[in-house]
């Protein structure tokens, strides 16, 4: 067959390291934007009543319930708003352990701010725990409710760089709680 001494045709190890290195540089780099929407808003119900919402809840004063050994946990996004009506400002944090490499899980937390303005603020909701295998790829809150799009992995043989399962889920308060639904697929990806 024609062109099969070329060395472009035979991919090496060394092909698949600078694809994987690659490839993660661009979702790291993915992680690091926000969506435009995600910024803090006022409640309808709030504004109605003329209330300020306080300031919103600083991730970085939390302790979040996430073990990762040596690394550090970085918060790779956030968000801000009323996420249940009573007029003050909740933020929902998307946290994951450092890592050079790969895409470790994430975990999604709503965080409050005790009346205390000068208490840490606290852990109220977890939306997705780091045990769910889960990489969250954008974070929006509208109108109250929370809108988030998962990356993750069929099975173990799938390599980390590239995952091949897509969900795009919704959390909002309902009945004294928050409640997951799932949004619409996007054409041709495969559901969490």
């Amino acid at each position: 067959m024609a062109g099969q001494d070329l060395l472009h045709t035979q991919p090496r190890p060394m092909h698949w390291l600078a694809t994987a290195t690659a490839i993660s540089a661009v979702v790291a780099a993915a992680s690091l934007l926000q969506p435009p929407d995600a910024k803090a808003t006022t409640s309808p119900v709030a504004a109605a009543a003329g209330q300020r919402s306080a300031a919103a809840p600083d991730p970085d004063k939390v302790t979040f319930p996430v073990d990762c050994g040596p690394h550090r946990l970085d918060v790779v996004k956030k968000a801000s708003g009323d996420l249940d009506g009573d007029g003050t400002t909740e933020t929902v944090a998307v946290v994951r352990c450092h890592s050079g490499t790969g895409t470790p899980p994430s975990g999604v937390y709503v965080l409050a701010q005790p009346s205390d303005a000068k208490a840490a603020p606290r852990i109220v909701a977890t939306l997705l725990a780091p045990a769910r295998q889960r990489s969250v790829q954008t974070l929006t809150i509208k109108d109250g409710a929370i809108s988030a799009a998962l990356l993750g992995y069929s099975t173990l043989d799938v390599p980390r760089c590239c995952p091949d399962v897509h969900k795009s889920v919704k959390w909002q308060w309902k009945g004294g709680k928050f409640v997951q639904s799932e949004l619409p697929a996007a054409m041709g990806t495969r559901s969490v």
